[in-house]
Order: C-alpha cells, then sequence, then structure tokens
C-alpha cells in the first residue's frame, strides 16, 4: 500500500509532498495512498556522524547487543549513522529493514598499548599502517579510523602515534582504495600531521589552536566534536589518572578549553557535524543531545540540526526526500528545532518504508 505525508521542510520551510511506494520516496502523487502524517515538519532521517553500533566497555559484543544499540538510535529518529570504529563485524545488519543504515570504518588502527584494550587493531610497527589501512578499507564502507593520539606512558601525557610520513602514505593508500580517513585527536600536537597528509575529518578536536584551525580551513578537514562525551567524561578520566599527573592536567586544560576551541573552528568556516560519540562512555540514542551541545557554543538552531541532518547527509553522500530516495525519514507536529522534548520524539519514524511511532 502507498502511503503519503505532507508538511514543512528544512531549512527552506517550504511545504512538501511525498508518497512512499515500495519503500521508496516518491515526490509524484500515487492515487489512493494512505495518509501517514499532515500539517508539521517532515525531515530526512537524522545522522549520527560518530558512534559505535558494536563496540562495548571491553570491545567485541554480541550481535543482538549491536542490535539494541541501533534500535536505540533508531527509535529518537537517528537513521543514517557513521560508525566511527568497531571491533564487532555488524555487516548482517545491513540486512535488517528494521535498523538504521550503517556507514563503517573498520577497526580502529592503533599501536601497542596506546588505545583502549580489545577496541583496535594493534600494529607492531608503524610502517605496518598502510597495508592495515588497505585491509580495513575492504571491512568499512568508505571510511578508516585512525587513532591519531592517547596516553603514552613513558612520556605520561598525550601523544601522536604515528610519524608525518607514514601518515601521508597511510592517507593516499585510504584515498586509493575509496576511502575517506578520520582520527580520534584530543591535544594539538597531533594535528598538523594529520592535516597535512589530508586527513578527511578530526573527531573530538579538543586541542584545536588558530594555527590548526587555519590549516583546516586550508585544507577543507572537516571535524565531528562530540561534544556531549567531552563534557560527560573528560573530568572522571583526568581523576581517575593520579599516576600520571602530567596527562591529567593536560585532560582538564582540554576540556577547559574545548567550547571556546570549537566555536573559534565554527567561526572560522571548519565543517562541523554532530556525533554523540554513542558507545563504551555515552548511551545510544542521544543525537538530540549532541545537537543542544552545537547550539551552545554558537551554532544557530537550523545550523545545529542541519550538522545530525540533511547537511551530515549530503557530507555523507546520502540521500536526503528525494525522489527515488530510501523511504527514511521523520516527522514531528511542531518545530524541531525548538528543542531536544520536540527533537527526541518524533511523531513517526520511516525507516526504508516501515512505519515506527515510538
Amino acid at each position: 500500500m502507498a502511503m503519503h505525508v505532507r508538511g514543512l521542510r528544512l531549512p527552506d520551510e517550504t511545504e512538501i509532498e511525498l508518497w512512499i511506494v515500495d519503500g521508496r520516496i516518491s515526490t509524484e502523487p500515487v492515487a489512493g495512498a494512505d495518509t501517514l502524517f499532515d500539517g508539521g515538519w517532515i525531515l530526512p532521517g537524522l545522522v549520527d556522524a560518530h558512534c559505535h553500533v558494536g563496540l562495548g566497555q571491553h570491545g567485541e559484543i554480541p550481535l543482538d547487543e549491536a542490535v539494541a544499540q541501533a534500535e536505540a538510535e533508531r527509535d529518537v529518529g537517528a537513521l543514517l549513522l557513521r560508525d566511527c570504529g568497531s571491533p564487532t563485524d555488524t555487516r548482517s545488519l545491513d540486512d535488517r529493514h528494521d535498523l538504521p543504515r550503517l556507514i563503517r570504518a573498520g577497526k580502529h588502527l592503533a599501536r601497542p598499548k596506546r588505545y583502549s584494550a580489545g577496541f583496535s587493531v594493534e600494529l607492531e610497527d608503524e610502517s605496518q599502517l598502510p597495508a592495515a589501512v588497505a585491509v580495513e578499507a575492504q571491512r568499512g564502507d568508505g571510511w578508516i579510523k585512525l587513532v591519531g593520539d592517547w596516553i603514552d606512558r613513558s612520556i605520561g601525557d598525550l601523544a601522536p602515534l604515528w610519524s608525518d610520513e607514514v601518515l601521508k602514505e597511510a592517507i593516499d593508500t585510504a584515498h586509493a582504495h575509496g576511502a575517506r580517513v578520520t582520527a580520534h585527536v584530543f591535544s594539538d600536537e597531533a594535528m598538523p600531521g594529520l592535516i597535512k597528509a589530508g586527513i578527511d575529518c578530526i573527531e573530538h578536536g579538543t586541542g584545536l589552536t588558530d594555527d590548526t584551525i587555519a590549516l583546516m580551513v586550508e585544507h577543507k578537514t572537516v571535524l565531528v566534536p562530540t561534544l556531549i562525551n567531552i563534557v560527560e567524561n573528560f573530568p572522571n578520566i583526568a581523576d581517575a589518572a593520579t599516576r600520571y599527573p602530567t596527562y591529567a592536567a593536560h585532560m582538564r586544560e582540554l576540556y577547559a578549553g574545548c567550547p571556546g576551541r570549537i566555536a573559534a573552528a565554527a567561526e572560522a568556516g571548519v565543517p562541523i557535524y554532530a556525533g554523540s560519540d554513542a558507545g563504551p562512555m555515552i548511551a545510544h540514542g542521544r543525537i538530540v543531545d549532541e545537537v543542544e551541545a552545537l547550539k551552545g557554543i554558537g551554532m544557530s538552531p537550523t545550523a545545529a540540526l542541519g550538522a545530525a541532518c540533511w547537511d551530515a547527509r549530503d557530507w555523507l553522500g546520502r540521500p536526503g526526500l528525494d525522489h527515488g530516495a530510501s523511504a527514511d525519514l521523520v516527522c514531528y507536529a511542531e518545530d524541531p528545532r525548538k528543542g531536544p522534548s520536540v527533537l527526541s520524539q518524533p511523531d513517526l519514524v520511516l525507516l526504508r518504508g516501515n512505519t515506527f511511532r515510538p
């Protein structure tokens, strides 16, 4: 049976009518369609541009737990997820028409004892990185995830994992395989080498400086700041690092400066998208909180919502409310820019043409 929805779209606030036939959007009228929604706001499915479906507190998890993570995202209208590194093979979830679409980055690539245990592929020698990138390019969906910096216990502070020369070779390898590259980065020290090597995206970016912001603008590097993870977890990380006082002080410094640094990046024109970092430390289904956090650093309600919706879809190369696109959309009786009480409770979710009413 064909379905029909009518309402206002964003960001232009024009009225649209859509018909859903065989799980796809039609902008051409279909006779006899059942009207499901009439008179509100219609958006493409929300996007969480940094989450971890398939990652638990100690690494790999059973598939049923990964399914529960994905369902939590769906229920708040997050229907496109960039899975920013996971040790669990979740490719079988693509066959589930009741779960959000996943864009995978394969497994994190790190050095031994330079990331959370059980999360990553650990390379004994940095020269192995380009070959590992080629492997993960086949496992992912067009993305590679590097660990750019982490605590080096030999010095007691954050430090880069890779030399600039190896980064350039690895990122060139990823691009040759048709994959984009992103990296976990907290401090400033790792960023210049990553950006100059041609990395496509920086995750977190708490250590941004005026110089690295200028580099990002020059190289058109994207930022996904994961603000709610930083706000909620950096103080606890610092408090737990009693054996490494320099590192603890550094994390507190990054925490304090983060809102201003991300705001400066946005003001300079660095493209910013919303990612919750849902996984071991942040519950799934919290992209709405990340939208609020982006508003808190000065983004307008429309821009912050776009960073988790239509703009993020454009960046990731996925369609929105286009003719022939998969019917992945969310409908709201009130303007979803009004705040989290509206945005977190869509009145109707359509995923691959299947209806869900949270």
